[in-house]
């Protein structure tokens, strides 16, 4: 299955292709996920030509509507949640499911009112520069042809 990201620089669209097939590994990298349980905020997210390009996250809201929004993240049961709170965007609070696999990858499902199992659609970022206090999420996308780093920076609250 393949995900769909609408991005717009300046008034084109370009379309952007996330793939959550049966490749990506489901072995679990236990001591990464228990080092991200607990509850961070996402402190910036960047990307170059951020100035002219507007990037829709996980098919919720603008990516600076996630600065500021809260996430929760329960790694026994592989469950959580994430809450957009911007003032400036409209507010949004929804349950997750989420792992990291042996690959380094965050595989992410968005519930809303869904069962895990029903929703067959995800997305899959890569884990980088995790720390104690901080981790990062780090998307690939296609502008125009050329292959783009979004990065979510998640420092911890509790």
């Amino acid at each position: 299955m393949k995900k769909i990201i609408l991005i717009s620089i300046l008034s084109v669209l370009i379309l952007s292709c996330k793939s959550t097939n049966s490749a990506t590994s489901t072995k679990v990298d236990s001591q990464s996920q228990t080092a991200i349980k607990g509850e961070w905020v996402i402190s910036s997210v960047n990307y170059p030509g951020s100035e002219v390009i507007k990037v829709t996250s996980f098919d919720l809201a603008d990516s600076k509507c996630f600065i500021g929004s809260k996430w929760k993240f329960v790694s026994m049961s592989n469950k959580g949640s994430l809450t957009l709170n911007s003032p400036s965007c409209t507010a949004y609070s929804t349950p997750i499911t989420w792992f990291i696999n042996k690959e380094g990858e965050f595989v992410l499902k968005i519930l809303d009112e869904a069962k895990a199992k029903t929703v067959k659609s995800g997305y899959v970022l890569r884990v980088a520069n995790q720390t104690e206090k901080s981790f990062q999420l780090v998307d690939q996308i296609n502008v125009a042809g050329k292959m783009t780093a979004v990065v979510y920076q998640f420092d911890k609250i509790n």
